[in-house]
């Protein structure tokens, strides 16, 4: 017991007072510097009142800390894909798949005027009109070379092949990812070839954000990788234990969303058991259990899953299942959703992913990077598809639909997997990378990279203004923005 504590204790006791024990928890939570002061002043009122016991309701009256009962913690899961997954077989599930992304993205730009003018691929063979066309596709190639881009579109129909000689316009196109969806502005050339003269993306409409009438809280978590010997987790217990702390901060906070990699899995890469603490899935996910556990029952708990936890890899991937841990989805604050989510927090409205297409997109598109997630999540909301690169390294189903496409506008985008936290805004809609609670693996180190690990992100939903609380011990450990 700290030696101000014993102090403060003793002198109550001496005036003849007794503490409640749920009092006491409160206590030990306190600035040491703050104690003496706090239950001199407390003894003296309650002395005042004829009234010898201190008890919780005390200590959070004076502090300021009252359960506020007006703050909302109201969830709801507007889409996830757990109930919808209906993989079709091989190419024609393929086609399916394709079809739906087509059609979704195509629906989604028909909002827009130059939509009225749209023709097929097949069909803009035959026009001779020298007006500009348009047509609309997925991208099936993308080449550059002797100061001209190449861009083959596939609709329904067929193809399409246009030349590109603009340079503002050629830096758009190879920007582009392969298979994503684009309309173009096209006028027949001289030669009967077709130039290119402008690419217009599906993209995000400013809008209005979604606010909570109340200033309830959301913390933002990922890639937990509990059953790592390099999972933080003195750290993370150090976290959850201020979430029960008297800070004003935490006595607001409503919601915690974990985006993925809960767990560190078995069997994800070679020797991975030499790095492990927990040997099974099993065990693995009761330790989460026992800690969450300590997470107040007021704060609804979020759990999706990420490449590292039990269940299917391919994207869309359904909630961790039941069998491998029945007690996380019998607890009445803990909702478990697939990846992707798409859920609302006091009518706030949170797409949350993991985020394992980030690993394609920075292979294949020239100035993106690990270190800088966000901008990768710019280019998934222009795409308004999470995961458009079919055939690398995302495994991807073959579903009958496609339900990685973003049809609804989220107010907060969530993502994990590259364990680094950063924070940016676009279009209105705040971008919160969460980062990790695990430390530098050796793997990360041989290929250079660095996480930012041990940062709790926390967002008041009413004004959307953001907190963080770094656990890390590494001075050079700092959120981005």
């Amino acid at each position: 017991m700290k030696k101000e504590l014993s102090f403060v204790l003793n002198y109550a006791l001496n005036k003849g007072f007794q503490i409640h024990p749920d009092a006491f928890k409160i206590l030990e939570n306190l600035d040491v510097k703050k104690l003496e002061k706090i239950i001199k002043e407390i003894v003296r009122e309650k002395t005042r009142q004829k009234l010898f016991q201190i008890n919780q309701d005390d200590l959070e009256t004076y502090l300021g800390i009252k359960e506020d009962l007006t703050l909302q913690s109201e969830v709801k899961i507007l889409s996830e894909p757990t109930g919808k997954i209906t993989s079709g077989e091989g190419v024609k599930g393929y086609n399916a798949l394709f079809s739906s992304r087509f059609n979704k993205l195509k629906r989604i730009i028909s909002d827009r005027p130059e939509s009225k003018m749209l023709k097929s691929a097949a069909s803009v063979k035959t026009a001779k009109s020298d007006d500009d066309i348009y047509v609309c596709g997925l991208v099936s190639t993308r080449n550059s070379e002797r100061n001209i881009t190449k861009l083959i579109l596939e609709d329904p129909s067929g193809s399409f092949e246009g030349i590109i000689f603009d340079n503002e316009l050629q830096k758009t196109a190879n920007a582009l990812l392969m298979d994503q969806f684009v309309m173009a502005r096209i006028n027949l050339g001289k030669n009967s070839g077709y130039i290119i003269k402008d690419l217009i993306l599906p993209d995000i409409p400013d809008q209005a954000k979604n606010k909570s009438e109340s200033e309830a809280y959301a913390v933002f978590l990922s890639d937990l990788h509990i059953g790592s010997k390099y999972f933080m987790e003195d750290e993370f217990s150090e976290f959850v234990s201020w979430l029960s702390s008297p800070d004003p901060v935490a006595r607001k906070i409503r919601f915690v969303l974990i985006g993925g990699d809960v767990v560190d899995g078995v069997g994800i890469y070679p020797n991975q058991d030499k790095e492990l603490v927990c040997q099974t899935i099993q065990e693995q996910l009761k330790k989460v259990e026992e800690l969450i556990d300590k997470i107040p029952k007021n704060v609804k708990i979020i759990i999706m899953p990420g490449n590292h936890d039990p269940g299917r890899r391919a994207l869309p991937q359904p909630a961790i299942p039941k069998k491998y841990n029945s007690g996380l989805w019998e607890r009445e604050n803990v909702v478990m959703v697939g990846n992707p989510a798409f859920v609302s927090l006091n009518g706030v409205k949170i797409m949350m992913f993991h985020g394992q297409s980030i690993d394609d997109i920075v292979k294949t598109t020239p100035g993106l990077s690990y270190d800088k997630p966000t901008n990768v999540m710019r280019h998934l909301l222009r795409a308004r598809h999470l995961s458009p690169i079919y055939g690398s390294q995302t495994p991807i189903a073959p579903e009958m639909e496609d339900l990685l496409v973003i049809e609804d506008i989220p107010d907060i985008f969530h993502v994990g997997h590259v364990h680094r936290a950063e924070l940016d805004m676009y279009k209105g809609i705040l971008l919160v990378n969460s980062g990790s609670w695990q430390k530098q693996t050796p793997f990360q180190a041989s290929v250079g990279m660095t996480p930012n690990p041990g940062i709790a992100i926390m967002v008041n939903l009413k004004t959307f203004q953001v907190f963080h609380e770094n656990y890390s011990s590494n001075s050079d450990n700092v959120l981005q923005s």
